[in-house]
């Protein structure tokens, strides 16, 4: 064990939701609290802020108190994806009865969720399986039911719409902090160069002479409104032309 670095009992090493929450003396001390102190410190000041101490200088206890609820920081980020997941989730009356509008709806409230707290892009393979995960799949699967088709086709088309929207939000969220960071140096000479030398002709045709312009319309493209629906739209499309009754 490192040095500063608090022992885990064996009972502390058993995964977080088969332990029973400590009963709590304030109202303020939850793990549910915890972990959203945690989602706010990471949305405001980035995922590295957030650390045992800082949480618990938030909320004005003692790191040891903290660990009374919460036993290692992996455990912490085991909390606070499973509440951001939370956040997917559509209210029961709200989600619609076809199941087209009701994976676009799950989806379009996944990418919104993801945009509020992106710092979840680089976190997702962190946590373990939580309870609101599995109502987002319940959910999902529910939204499914009324395609008529079997479990496996179910599956596989929620995984597809998943797949978008996760990988949606990360290209979006990596093109935005390159977009803001502007060119390393020698980029642009490099860019420049390349377009002029006649050996990429389709991506002249496409972006034109002017390396600078060609970034601005590369960016038109990335951050136009309605991009996401649109290919939701089209993923869909897609689905909805190979499904097969189950039988």
């Amino acid at each position: 064990m490192r040095s500063g670095e608090k022992a885990v009992s064996e009972p502390e090493a058993r995964l977080v939701w088969l332990r029973d929450e400590p009963c709590a003396r304030s109202p303020a001390h939850s793990r549910a609290r915890i972990a959203a102190v945690a989602i706010e410190l990471a949305d405001s000041e980035g995922f590295e802020a957030v650390s045992m101490r800082r949480v618990a200088q938030e909320l004005r206890a003692g790191t040891m108190t903290l660990y009374h609820y919460v036993a290692t920081k992996d455990e912490l980020v085991t909390l606070m994806v499973d509440a951001v997941m939370g956040e997917l989730l559509i209210p029961p009356d709200e989600l619609p009865a076809d199941w087209r509008p009701a994976l676009a709806a799950i989806a379009k409230r996944s990418r919104e969720s993801l945009r509020r707290h992106r710092w979840l892009l680089d976190r997702l393979g962190d946590g373990r399986p939580g309870p609101n995960a599995m109502r987002h799949f319940e959910q999902s699967l529910e939204a499914m039911t009324g395609a008529g088709i079997s479990p496996r086709a179910m599956f596989e088309a929620i995984v597809l719409v998943d797949e978008y929207v996760f990988g949606f939000a990360i290209r979006e969220a990596q093109e935005s902090d390159e977009h803001e960071r502007g060119w390393a140096p020698g980029v642009r000479e490099f860019f420049q160069r390349e377009l002029g030398s006649g050996e990429f002709p389709r991506l002249r045709e496409l972006l034109g002479d002017d390396a600078d312009a060609a970034v601005e319309r590369v960016a038109e493209v990335f951050f136009e409104a309605g991009r996401f629906e649109r290919g939701l739209e089209r993923l869909l499309d897609g689905i909805e032309a190979g499904l097969k009754p189950a039988g």
